[in-house]
């Protein structure tokens, strides 16, 4: 962010900050002569953001989705998925979901409203999806759109599947986040293969932006002969969380590191990230410290820095949102992760692309924060792997 986006930014923190205390708008009372001053009139003030549970239970949530009418859609990585009530009271099951493989990090994966919504009501979803034929036993990730009506899914098609499918139940990614000229971008893991996330012929341990339907978008990165097409950027290991910049309207991803390692990256195209040949983390079974860093540790000047990371303890980063909301206005432009191992939600504060300081919030919840989304009224929403779901807005 330049000088003079900052500077606006840090002028909108402030008015908002002004409305919250109640400046401006009532006259200020006079003091008859020879009468005490009368006192101040009290300012109203909002207490700090907290995190309240709400009654609705859910079943290994993973992606949520707010709808117009303010219901959620929320994936269950057991396969499911559900509509929750505006007010989170109730949740009822939509129907046509596709079928998933739920062994250990599959299912039901990420879901996201189409940007025009209002007049075309797809729905996308990302999932591990079962391989048959020659890949029976085998899974790779897969996004399918459908449309909403009611509380069924209408038309369900698959627009795209990683490849190729292999054996394995973890990495699968998967986030999905729409850019602002509506392509899509899918976040992939590289499934525990390591290698794949450097071979431009597989979509393992990539970012992949494609249009609505599937399709292939101008404006992709060129890359080597050979490369597979809809391919944005690479290097990448595990990237489950994944948000777009308000205000530079780049994809910014997180992504696990191995022991230790965890980053968060602007996925920008043509860019490589280093996996598995550098990362901040360690080898599993070595012990973790600055010796064991694999490929050195640093990136530059062959692959992309990370913009932070969490060393030498993974934190198993995540859903992201940036924060735009008036409701807190003192968390306005800062981004926002779920961790799982870690076990809260951090807030990262942001002088432009830098990171200046992360504070791990709710962690007293002992919760495996897994997806967190802004709210149509400002508010925090996030769901946890343990089927809760909590509202963070002031005391």
């Amino acid at each position: 962010m330049n000088t003079s986006l900052a500077r606006t930014c840090s002028a909108l923190g402030l008015a908002g900050l002004l409305v919250a205390c109640g400046g401006g708008g009532g006259a200020t009372p006079v003091a008859s002569p020879g009468a005490p001053a009368p006192a101040p009139a009290p300012t109203p003030t909002a207490g700090p953001p907290v995190a309240t549970a709400q009654p609705v239970q859910l079943d290994a949530p993973w992606g949520l989705a707010q709808l117009p009418d303010g219901s959620w859609l929320v994936t269950q990585r057991t396969g499911g998925l559900v509509r929750v009530s505006a007010d989170f009271t109730s949740r009822q099951a939509v129907s046509g979901a596709p079928a998933v493989d739920t062994a250990g990090q599959g299912g039901l994966l990420d879901v996201a409203l189409d940007p025009d919504f209002d007049s075309s009501p797809y729905v996308y979803l990302s999932y591990s999806e079962p391989g048959s034929g020659s890949e029976a036993g085998r899974s790779g990730t897969a996004v399918a759109r459908a449309q909403l009506v009611g509380n069924a899914l209408q038309g369900l098609t698959v627009i795209f599947r990683q490849a190729p499918k292999v054996s394995g139940s973890g990495h699968y990614g998967s986030r999905l986040v729409f850019g602002r000229d509506k392509t899509l971008f899918i976040t992939l893991g590289e499934r525990q293969q390591g290698s794949p996330a450097q071979d431009l012929t597989q979509t393992l341990g990539k970012v992949v932006r494609l249009q609505r339907d599937g399709s292939l978008p101008t404006g992709n990165p060129a890359l080597a002969a050979g490369a597979r097409p809809g391919l944005w950027s690479w290097g990448h290991r595990n990237p489950q969380g994944a948000a777009l910049h308000p205000v530079t309207g780049e994809l910014w991803v997180g992504e696990h590191g191995p022991q230790g390692g965890d980053e968060i990256n602007i996925a920008r195209a043509g860019a490589n990230y280093g996996w598995p040949l550098v990362s901040y983390g360690c080898n599993y079974g070595d012990p973790v410290g600055d010796a064991c860093r694999i490929g050195g540790g640093t990136h530059a000047p062959r692959f992309v820095e990370p913009l932070t990371t969490w060393t030498p303890t993974s934190v198993a980063p995540s859903g992201m949102a940036f924060y735009t909301g008036a409701l807190i206005p003192q968390w306005q432009g800062q981004l926002f992760v779920g961790s799982l191992a870690g076990q809260a939600l951090w807030r990262l504060t942001l002088s432009g692309d830098t990171v200046v300081a992360k504070e791990a919030l709710f962690a007293n919840l002992g919760q495996r924060i897994r997806d967190v989304k802004q709210a149509r009224d400002g508010a925090l929403v996030f769901v946890t792997d343990s089927g809760r779901l909590y509202r963070v807005a002031p005391s």
